[in-house]
């Protein structure tokens, strides 16, 4: 099998999701993320129905998913990454986790430099949430090398990102912005939930492969 799984050396990724000091604080990490990003989001948008959370908190949705990702690999611990086992399940959430981080770490870089004006030269506002979401397609870069995907975990990682556009902008609940998002937004945002299931089919090997 090669080893070969996107523009993150292997090694790297051995290194933090082969031992165990490094994959749990990985984890961790990501569990404080998503706490700082649900009490962002509740602040900004009080009025969104406590369902409607994980349709909105989109960020904080991707961490999660990416977290879900990473607690699959905690009994494999100590084994070869190449060891770790896959199903059709597994390759539903790795693909759906891979998508979702790519797209709201590139959209975030995005929509802040359409709004440019109202968000620099702030050091957290600008420089610190774009870094920050700059990390998510840095961690996504992780899941090709323990995740497999397949033709049906794509087409519903593309269908799922649609629907939630659709409701991001056909419904108001787009993340929290200083500006009211236009079509550059809208039609960037349809364009990166394209890229991102193309880069996902680009650098996750399928189930097939491993068999």
């Amino acid at each position: 099998m090669s080893n070969e799984r996107g523009p993150l050396p292997r090694r790297y990724a051995r290194y933090y999701l082969e031992n165990t000091p490094s994959l749990v604080w990985l984890v961790l990490i990501n569990v404080v993320a998503i706490l700082v990003g649900v009490r962002y989001y509740v602040e900004t948008m009080p009025e969104v129905s406590t369902f409607l959370w994980p349709l909105y908190a989109d960020s904080p949705a991707a961490l999660f998913l990416m977290t879900l990702s990473l607690v699959t690999l905690l009994p494999f611990l100590g084994r070869s990454l190449d060891d770790v086992p896959t199903n059709l399940p597994l390759a539903y959430l790795h693909t759906i986790a891979l998508v979702w981080l790519v797209k709201m770490g590139v959209w975030t870089v995005v929509a802040l430099n359409l709004g440019f004006g109202v968000y620099f030269p702030a050091p957290w506002a600008y420089f610190g949430i774009i870094v920050t979401h700059v990390g998510f397609v840095a961690e996504g870069l992780l899941v090709p090398h323990y995740g497999r995907t397949t033709r049906g975990a794509l087409l519903t990682a593309l269908a799922l990102a649609l629907v939630n556009d659709v409701l991001d902008y056909g419904f108001g609940y787009y993340p929290p912005l200083r500006y009211e998002p236009g079509l550059a937004l809208v039609g960037a945002t349809v364009a990166l939930s394209v890229l991102s299931v193309a880069i996902a089919w680009s650098i996750m090997p399928s189930v097939e492969q491993a068999a």
